[in-house]
């Protein structure tokens, strides 16, 4: 899925899944699984705010980041 086209998804019905690393003070954000392997990411205590999506290839680089520590 191209870039441009993943903000045309609509998102009603997403079933949105938070990480089992999420802190119990509510700090975490949800993923929901878009067409061809891209997500949608949003703050789960303001999900209104909107969300941020990602094409299958920047969704495996960024868990690679994240896996290897580089965020942390």
């Amino acid at each position: 899925m191209r870039k441009q086209d993943l903000y045309a998804v609509g998102l009603d019905g997403a079933e949105w899944h938070k990480s089992g690393f999420s802190l119990a003070n509510g700090d975490c954000v949800e993923v929901a699984s878009l067409p061809h392997g891209a997500v949608a990411v949003r703050d789960s205590k303001d999900p209104a705010r909107g969300d941020l999506r990602f094409t299958k290839e920047e969704w495996a680089v960024f868990r690679a980041g994240a896996q290897a520590g580089e965020f942390g």
